[in-house]
Order: C-alpha cells, then structure tokens, then sequence
C-alpha cells in the first residue's frame, strides 16, 4: 500500500524518475491506491489537491483512518479529529475511493459499544470498510453491525488471521498483507512466488465482479515482496477471463 518507495526504482519506477513524479507515474500503470500516510497524520489541505491534480480522472484514492483515532482514542472523543479527516478526505471528491477504519489486536469485544456509536456518527455518503486483528471479533454480531450501516468488512489475506469473505456491503474491499515474518518487503523484488494464490484470488473474485459488484485490493510489500507485480498480475488474469 501507498506509493512512496525508492526501493521500487528500476523494478517499477524509472531509475531517474524524480520522487514528486512518483505518483503520476504510479497511476498511470495502476487504477487505485490505498494511502498508508494517512494513518500516521491527516494530510494538509494541499498535500490532498496535489494527489487529485497528479491522477486521471478515474483513478481513486482508498485512505486510512488516523492511528490516533483506531489506536491512540480507539474512537473515544474523536469528533474533531474525525471531522478534519473526512473534510481532508473529501477534497478528493470523484477519486475518492474507500476510507479504511483499521483496528490493532488491542480494539476487543468490550470495545464494541464504541464503534456501534462510531459507525452511526459516519456520513452515509461515504464508503467504509472495516479491518479488525483480533478474532474474537469476527462474529456474527459484527456482522450484523457492519450490515446495518452499509460498512464493509475488509477481506485480509494475512497470516496471523483466518481470511472471513463475508459480505456486509454492496462493493468488496481486500488487503493482501502477507506475512512480515517471511518476507522483507525492501528488496524490489518478488521474495516469495504467489501466483498460485493470485491465480485463486481472481477466479475468487472474477463472480463478483460479473456481477458488477465493485472490488478495492491493495496489495502490502509484505505480500510477494513486489506489490506492483502482484497488482498487475492479478488485474491482466482478471482481464484475460473476461
């Protein structure tokens, strides 16, 4: 997730491409990114104008909450922080794409009263997704909740958590995250060989898209080590089965 690598410079980037270029060259090979600075601070007003005047029209930015309001307050008297946010967000207007609540193994069932009264303070116009780290979580209750406010509960490929496909919203959002543990994910280059598994994940999600439901991925560096290639590869499988 995110753009910002100089290890991708020759594998991905051009080796002379200057860094402010990045992102323009980033989507001219690839239709949507998740923004993982956003989880360390909420972007400045020009910071957000900068990436919709850098893209096409029909790129689309997925970001993530702040840590300060999933990890730091864990949703508790996050009004004003959450009010910054989704106004930075929505600078971005057409390509916005999905904002990502991503919670750490410390958000349990107890703090489950906090994001029901989260979730109902959100505006219904925008698209959310959900992402929890901690099994007990993964229940029906959850679902059910995620349902009644039309949030999608994102589908991880990780390795410290079952990967839960349930559908609690009309478009699907996955995060292959991979395993910190086997690979580095600074080299530029594929570490581990997943194409099996991306081969499994396009004839996983080539039904829904048929059925025109709309799919957000993003893959992690600590996927195959190489996101880009993972990206590009699974999106020409999904072309070559249309």
């Amino acid at each position: 997730m995110g753009w910002s690598y100089n290890f991708w410079r020759s594998g991905f980037y051009p080796e002379k491409l200057a860094t402010a270029k990045f992102l323009e060259f980033y989507a001219q090979q690839l239709p949507s990114v998740e923004v993982d600075s956003t989880f360390y601070r909420i972007p400045n007003e020009s910071t957000v104008k900068e990436w919709k005047s850098q893209t096409p029209a029909d790129f689309r930015f997925s970001l993530k909450f702040p840590q300060k309001i999933t990890h730091i307050k864990m949703l508790r008297e996050a009004e004003e922080d959450t009010r910054v946010f989704l106004e930075r967000a929505c600078l971005l207007e057409e390509k916005l794409g999905v904002l990502l609540l991503q919670f750490s193994p410390a958000f349990r069932q107890q703090h489950f009263p906090l994001l029901r009264s989260y979730l109902q303070s959100l505006p219904k116009t925008q698209r959310c997704a959900v992402e929890v780290r901690n099994k007990s979580l993964l229940t029906e209750e959850l679902y059910a909740l995620l349902r009644e406010h039309k949030v999608v509960l994102a589908w991880v490929d990780a390795a410290k958590m079952p990967l839960v496909e349930e559908l609690t919203g009309d478009f699907v959002y996955v995060r292959w995250e991979g395993d910190r543990q086997a690979v580095t994910g600074t080299l530029g280059r594929t570490e581990v060989d997943r194409t099996g598994d991306i081969q499994a994940w396009a004839e996983r999600l080539k039904p829904l898209l048929d059925a025109g439901t709309e799919v957000f991925g993003y893959f992690s560096k600590y996927y195959s080590g190489n996101p880009t290639v993972d990206a590009k590869k699974l999106l020409s499988l999904l072309a070559a089965s249309t």
